[in-house]
């Protein structure tokens, strides 16, 4: 697995995070100030990058958390057939197909970027 641990008082608003065991965008981080007998609290709300979901988590600031490490790529489309498209990477050359997002249009030698994390990848 590519990530890396930090705590939950050193995440932002657009950076990444791992909720439910899917890595999500952080939309909203706020912190609730500690009480009588604790520490303050962190409520942190994002949407997964790969499936759309929304999800929400709260932690005490000083906890830990995983942070996902999403590569942005760059690939060149190499053929379209139907709602797929064939993509080859431009550092590795390697070849694989990927679902053509609903708002996108693409055509033979376009070139696209493209995240990838875990094998997951998604048409920026």
């Amino acid at each position: 697995m590519v990530k890396e641990q930090k705590q939950v008082r050193e995440l932002q608003e657009g950076s990444y995070v791992i909720m439910e065991d899917a890595a999500c965008k952080i939309n909203h981080y706020s912190t609730a100030k500690p009480g009588k007998h604790g520490s303050a609290k962190a409520r942190v709300e994002g949407k997964g990058v790969f499936d759309g979901k929304k999800r929400s988590l709260s932690q005490p600031v000083d906890a830990k958390i995983w942070v996902p490490i999403i590569e942005r790529k760059q690939g060149q489309v190499v053929s379209v057939t139907g709602d797929d498209a064939q993509i080859m990477d431009l550092d590795t050359y390697e070849t694989f197909t990927m679902r053509i997002p609903e708002d996108e249009d693409f055509s033979p030698e376009d070139e696209i970027e493209y995240l990838e994390y875990e094998g997951q990848r998604k048409v920026v």
